[in-house]
């Protein structure tokens, strides 16, 4: 099969955070430090070849970025500091860009700035679908005076029009990630073996498995327990109020200053939430551990935004709960001023496309690996039999 070289990839991958790659010599130290690397996979070695090369279709073609989880192991013995775990971190944003066919990812990744422009501007229509005249947010209040002396939710946002609003903008994300994650299987296919359809049915266990629990994470290198525990609870705490918001609203919003059982799931997520954001956030200020050397623009506005996003809902909560009305409908729009732009920027286009782009990877790692196996077999079988 021929290849065909782009001078122009390394130049276009500092643009992403992975301006180190010249410094490499491909002298393997990576790959022999790390824990997870095996016979199939050698990286980051070998991609950091593919970048210098400008190999961009085996680049787009491979898995190798994605079954990193930057331990910092490399990065710690590498003798030229070209830092292979941050390499394989902005091997992670170039590949979210080329996947994500809109352009909005390439737009983020190379500027970072653009990403605080489509928060704030997504944040500014959301507060204007609560002030807008209409039958909805503040000037539903104008409606209803009473509503202004006791919470009353349901004269503010009605729970009918926000659950299908969750629906329909919980659907367009889906779609949107989807799409994404096709565009990175017809990537794999190209370059990898033929596999059976049975092999990927075989092997759908592996994707549920590891979209759950992330437990490879705990087979890597140095503090890997700690990282995986607090991406455990962090996911456990944005899946617990992802329920409850999309799924539960109809029970999740009270509308008056009542107590309600589901609340209890909410302050699960809530303190989950608040903890581990600052946990992550108190280590990137410390810069102590690899994965939080080098943080950019996007990697802080991650464990803010849920930060914020946890805050929030916490005081409109307390707010509903001590009866106070218009605290607590200016804290309902403020908290979705930042949980909707979070969700829509962050989860199709940004950091958080990684909750399906890894799992998808190791699943497709385990059926490529399966037809090798079978073709081994196949091989080892059409072989004719020695003379006796």
């Amino acid at each position: 099969m021929s290849l065909r070289v782009d001078p122009g990839v390394t130049a276009e991958f500092s643009l992403y955070g992975g301006d180190t790659a010249v410094k490499c010599f491909n002298c393997g130290n990576c790959t022999a430090a790390c824990s997870l690397t095996n016979q199939d996979s050698v990286f980051p070695r070998r991609y950091i070849r593919y970048i210098q090369m400008g190999l961009r279709e085996k680049m787009l073609g491979s898995l190798d970025p994605w079954l990193c989880y930057y331990c910092g192991d490399c990065s710690d013995t590498c003798p030229r500091e070209a830092q292979p775990g941050k390499l394989m971190m902005a091997s992670r944003r170039w590949l979210i860009s080329m996947y994500d066919w809109t352009g909005l990812s390439r737009l983020m990744y190379r500027n970072e700035w653009t990403e605080l422009l489509m928060l704030g501007i997504i944040g500014l229509v959301v507060l204007a679908l609560f002030t807008a005249p209409s039958n909805f947010g503040f000037q539903l209040l104008a409606a209803h005076p009473e509503a202004r002396q006791t919470v009353d939710i349901s004269k503010f946002a009605p729970k009918e029009l926000v659950h299908w609003g969750d629906l329909t903008l919980a659907s367009l994300l889906a779609l949107l990630l989807l799409s994404n994650a096709a565009r990175m299987f017809v990537f794999v296919r190209r370059h990898g073996p033929s596999a059976p359809m049975g092999a990927f049915v075989i092997e759908a266990r592996e994707f549920v498995m590891q979209g759950l629990t992330q437990k490879r994470w705990r087979e890597c290198g140095t503090d890997s327990t700690k990282h995986w525990l607090r991406h455990l609870l962090l996911v456990t705490g944005y899946g617990t109020m992802f329920a409850l918001v999309v799924v539960f609203l109809y029970w999740f919003q009270v509308e008056d200053a009542s107590f309600h059982w589901t609340s209890l799931l909410g302050y699960y997520s809530t303190v989950v939430l608040l903890g581990a954001t600052l946990w992550i956030i108190r280590d990137r200020m410390k810069k102590v551990d690899q994965i939080h050397k080098h943080s950019d623009l996007a990697d802080w506005l991650f464990p803010l935004l849920l930060f914020l996003t946890s805050l929030s809902g916490f005081a409109l909560h307390l707010a509903r709960l001590l009866d106070l009305p218009m605290a607590t409908y200016i804290l309902y729009t403020a908290h979705l001023m930042i949980a909707v732009p979070m969700l829509v920027v962050e989860v199709p286009f940004g950091k958080w496309s990684h909750l399906l782009y890894r799992p998808l990877a190791l699943y497709l790692v385990a059926v490529q690996r399966r037809a090798r196996g079978a073709e081994v077999i196949r091989s080892g079988s059409a072989s004719p039999a020695p003379a006796a």
